[in-house]
């Protein structure tokens, strides 16, 4: 029995019905499907798969920026509630791109100021919120959580287990590399994981430079008991890809 939890991230696949997808999903073994919106979640149950990560706001509208917070607390304390009532237990949500008048000071102080406002909702709710973080340097130029200290640093300022990172292998590995270190240093504050092939978003095999099967074993070494959900862009048969990568990361 593999030591990984896997989903997949439904944006991959958008040219294929949910139900569809689920199906395969199912078929392959997977246990969930990520960013999947409330509507599409009795699909899931049909096929006794989970939510794994509910969308909330926009990339584009950021935490790191109190004009935006009323806004993004809004969204997020909705998809709270939807995740918990279907009995799921991850909701996503972003830094933000850097502004003139926010720093990464500011950012975090503000992030942590957006956070600590809902973080006590997603208590009661037993949901976890989770920041995802996204490279700056190809995919999301000023992107502020590219980095995995400036994440760790807003989850120790909000301080509470349902609030965590979502380390996305791809990302972070253009934007800083040293992706088994960086893992193993901020276990404690990860609650979720994206994988991608690097260059290019696409399969995880042995067309691109990351180790995936020595990945996946120091994520087991952790102690990690979450989700990592595939989030890469199939050149091939898109199912075929992804049953490969299943086996890649079954460790």
């Amino acid at each position: 029995m593999s030591r990984i939890k896997q989903s997949v991230c439904r944006w991959c696949y958008a040219k294929m019905p949910l139900e569809e997808l689920a199906r395969n999903a199912a078929e392959i073994g997977l246990v969930g499907i990520d960013l999947v919106e409330p509507g599409g979640f009795e699909i899931l149950k049909k096929h006794k798969l989970i939510g794994t990560m509910t969308p909330s706001h926009s990339i584009e509208k950021r935490l790191n920026d109190k004009a935006n917070h009323a806004k993004c607390l809004a969204k997020i304390r909705a998809s709270i509630e939807a995740t918990s009532a279907a009995g799921f237990g991850n909701v996503i949500c972003f830094s933000g791109n850097s502004a003139p008048h926010v720093n990464n000071e500011a950012g975090i102080a503000n992030s942590i100021h957006a956070l600590k406002q809902v973080v006590g909702f997603a208590e009661q709710k037993k949901v976890t919120i989770c920041m995802e973080l996204l490279n700056a340097k190809v995919d999301h130029p000023g992107y502020m959580c590219h980095r995995s200290d400036w994440g760790a640093a807003v989850a120790h300022g909000v301080g509470s287990e349902r609030f965590k990172l979502l380390y996305d292998i791809y990302h972070m590995q253009v934007n800083e590399g040293d992706v088994i270190a960086t893992i193993r240093k901020h276990k404690d504050v990860i609650g979720h994981y994206h994988t991608g092939g690097v260059p290019g978003r696409n399969e995880i095999d042995q067309t691109q430079e990351l180790n995936y099967p020595a990945i996946m074993r120091a994520i087991a070494e952790t102690g990690f008991g979450g989700f990592v959900a595939h989030e890469f862009i199939p050149k091939k048969d898109p199912m075929t890809s992804l049953r490969e990568a299943v086996g890649i990361c079954n460790i």
